[in-house]
């Protein structure tokens, strides 16, 4: 169960979330209706059929946020809508206007939903309550606040917010890639996205190749900064980290995982449960880089 894509969300240290296996049982995940278009609620970590709304270890916390969409193509919709619309315009001889378009769309969606598939999905989050942070497995910020959205309805109310940097990200990568010391730990992977500061202005992106050659200093001598940059934790972690404050393609490498492996465990669950063990903990060492490396900015209680 390791995250691929890590977007987040800082809340204060001070905020408690005693009340928050309650709430997450309140909010669990419904079965979408017959009339509605998706659903969205919370189910267990462990797959939707197990026990437990949530897992804690120490004072991380793991949670899922479950959905159900109805697959109902817009292309069907509106060639069902356009032979509606064509008999009507042959027997009364003139074409509908939008007020019966759009009823006659509503009953044909009203009609179909019942009959549509169901697409399930899962988001899963990370509550790090030692530093006030909520990280969601996706790189895409509308789904991350979906997450906490639901986290918040869950609680009556939660305060965080999207992270923020408090020197812009973009130069403090060019930086690095410039030739100026990396935090402790960290070094340059093999990929970066290079891009003028000017509005559409050209954008280079670059893959599997030495970060600090002639090529890329020309490139950064033209005036182009560095949005997107690979980066390598103690080779324990890879990721790509972007001026968004995004971590895209984290990835545990051979010096986290080998321990993880060398270890039999009797059953599903505490194979995943070692695994966010093991997670957790890689991403608070990268965290506690990053935070001073970007100087990012705390959440105020």
């Amino acid at each position: 169960m390791f995250f691929r894509n890590l977007t987040l969300f800082r809340f204060p240290t001070t905020t408690k979330l005693d009340d928050l296996d309650t709430g997450l049982d309140e909010c669990q995940l419904k079965p979408v209706g017959p009339l509605e278009l998706s659903s969205r609620g919370f189910i267990s970590p462990f797959g939707r059929d197990a026990d437990g709304m949530s897992h804690n270890r120490g004072d991380a916390t793991w949670l899922a946020v479950g959905g159900e969409d109805k697959i109902l193509p817009g292309s069907v919709v509106n060639d069902m809508l356009a032979k509606k619309l064509a008999v009507i315009e042959q027997k009364e001889g003139r074409k509908p206007g939008g007020r019966t378009r759009k009823r006659i769309k509503d009953e044909l969606i009203t009609d179909l939903l019942p009959r549509a598939f169901v697409k399930p999905s899962r988001t899963d989050a990370l509550i790090d309550l030692g530093h006030g942070v909520v990280v969601v497995d996706t790189s895409s910020r509308k789904t991350g606040e979906n997450v906490v959205s639901e986290i918040r309805r869950a609680l009556g109310s939660f305060p965080a917010l999207p992270l923020n940097a408090e020197v812009a990200p973009r130069s403090i990568l060019t930086g690095w890639v410039a030739g100026e010391p990396l935090p402790e730990g960290l070094s340059l992977g093999d990929e970066c996205e290079l891009r003028d500061p000017i509005d559409q202005g050209a954008v280079v992106k670059v893959q599997r190749m030495e970060l600090q050659s002639d090529e890329i200093t020309k490139h950064l001598e033209s005036g182009k900064q560095v949005t997107r940059l690979a980066l390598n934790l103690d080779d324990h972690v890879s990721f790509v980290l972007g001026e968004d404050l995004v971590v895209r393609k984290f990835k545990l490498l051979d010096g986290a995982v080998d321990e993880l492996e060398s270890t039999e465990r009797d059953d599903l669950r505490a194979e995943l449960d070692a695994r966010f063990v093991l997670m957790a903990g890689e991403f608070k060492r990268l965290f506690t880089v990053l935070e001073g490396a970007l100087k990012l900015s705390k959440a105020e209680a």
